[in-house]
């Protein structure tokens, strides 16, 4: 299952976040806001997968009429539905795309997810924090960089999670940022603290030297 996106993320690259469990059933209810979550009725098909040769390597992608409707789906989310909407994933193996969103309130977004997805498979699963939530934690995380560092906390990265988790801090020192973070902004802030060593600059390629 492969991340369409994490949010955005300071210094480093992107970190692989996968969330495979399954839950949805066949006969589940598509009413809006459906506490648990809920599949569009494209879900019912079984689609083959995709694959394009690349280097002598046959890797699945993603069709166009799927990725057309994630590309629709994330900025409706980011733009109109900001206070619903967590992040969005797909799964190739399954031909699928997984939208994360926080259930409460997502009436209207559930809808505009099942008009959008047409004949395409959609996952919803429920979400703890929008993605309006968690970059404001982000920026002020990101604006509090001077302070911490000044703390003794070295932080690396700072990414929202696309599954709506939290804001995932990659440190150097976990334990500590783990105590001294929720301490100042407060035990609500969802805060998720991973290690994460200094970044290290890509190696610059030498050109191969030819004596004559």
């Amino acid at each position: 299952m492969h991340r369409v996106r994490l949010g955005r993320l300071l210094l480093a690259g992107m970190l692989m976040i996968s969330g495979c469990g399954e839950f949805e059933s066949a006969d589940q209810p598509e009413s809006a806001g459906v506490v648990g979550g809920w599949r569009t009725a494209g879900c019912e098909f079984s689609r083959a997968l995709e694959y394009v040769e690349r280097g002598g390597v046959r890797m699945p992608i993603t069709p166009a009429p799927l990725a057309a409707v994630m590309e629709r789906i994330e900025q409706a989310g980011r733009l109109r539905f900001a206070e619903s909407f967590a992040g969005i994933e797909v799964d190739q193996p399954r031909v699928r795309a997984i939208v994360y969103r926080v259930p409460a309130g997502s009436a209207e977004f559930d809808d505009f997810i099942r008009h959008t997805a047409e004949n395409n498979c959609v996952v919803v699963r429920d979400a703890a924090h929008a993605v309006a939530e968690l970059d404001t934690w982000h920026d002020r995380v990101v604006a509090d960089l001077a302070f911490w560092t000044a703390q003794g906390v070295r932080i690396v990265t700072v990414g929202s999670r696309h599954d709506g988790a939290g804001v995932e801090i990659g440190t150097e020192d976990v334990e500590r940022a783990r105590s001294e973070m929720p301490a100042h902004y407060g035990t609500g802030a969802p805060l998720i603290f991973v290690e994460q060593g200094p970044v290290t600059p890509l190696a610059r390629a030498v050109p191969p030297r030819h004596d004559d």
